[in-house]
């Protein structure tokens, strides 16, 4: 990547993207946040500069800086995410960190964070704006839509589907098949066995509707 990168969003996932970045040796400008108290600090020796909707900073997007949404609530990445679309003309890069390993026939979409150690198989696909943990795996023909969130050390086994904004947990497991719906909620350490509907929350092992 040529040019350095802004990143919006400068807390927990603001950091993890920054090491993603900075392990590949990619600059990053600057991190905007819209909370006051981080505003003219640093971040591992990074500005924190301004608010995300910092207009003097985002007309930057383009030609001279490229950028990555790292706001923890998917509605808040896909929400800036179609404003950079609308009014730059952007979309954000994806930020994989130098220890992950992606295949070369897996799909990305754009905006999506891989974290250190983890795996995305041949033919797994990976939608817009999605979130994978350190060490978690993507196995092979896997498919993840927008906004999807799997937490550290998770695995999704071959053939697994989950839709829109699926929460997935710290160390949890999902058979081979299985199928996630949106916006539906495994805790951290389960196993999913069976399908799980849109907007249900998941937990224990096997996995149970809480």
């Amino acid at each position: 990547m040529e040019n350095p990168v802004i990143i919006l969003g400068a807390q927990s996932l603001g950091t993890t993207a920054l090491d993603a970045f900075t392990s590949n040796d990619v600059v990053v400008y600057c991190l905007l946040d819209d909370d006051a108290k981080l505003q003219n600090s640093e971040l591992n020796n990074v500005p924190v500069m301004g608010n995300t909707d910092d207009k003097e900073l985002l007309k930057l997007l383009g030609k001279k800086c490229e950028v990555f949404v790292a706001t923890e609530d998917s509605a808040s990445r896909r929400s800036l995410t179609n404003m950079l679309r609308d009014e730059y003309e952007v979309v954000p890069v994806n930020a994989i960190h130098a220890r992950a390993s992606v295949a070369e026939h897996a799909w990305l979409g754009h905006g999506n964070l891989i974290g250190a150690g983890a795996v995305v198989a041949s033919n797994a696909k990976l939608g817009n704006g999605c979130l994978i943990g350190a060490n978690a795996v993507v196995e092979v023909g896997a498919e993840l839509a927008d906004y999807v969130q799997v937490g550290a050390g998770a695995v999704l086994n071959p053939g697994v589907k989950v839709e829109e904004q699926a929460f997935i947990g710290s160390g949890a497991i999902v058979v081979a098949g299985v199928k996630i719906g949106a916006k539906a909620r495994i805790g951290a350490g389960s196993v999913v066995v069976a399908d799980v509907p849109a907007n249900q929350t998941v937990f224990g092992n096997p996995a149970q509707k809480v």
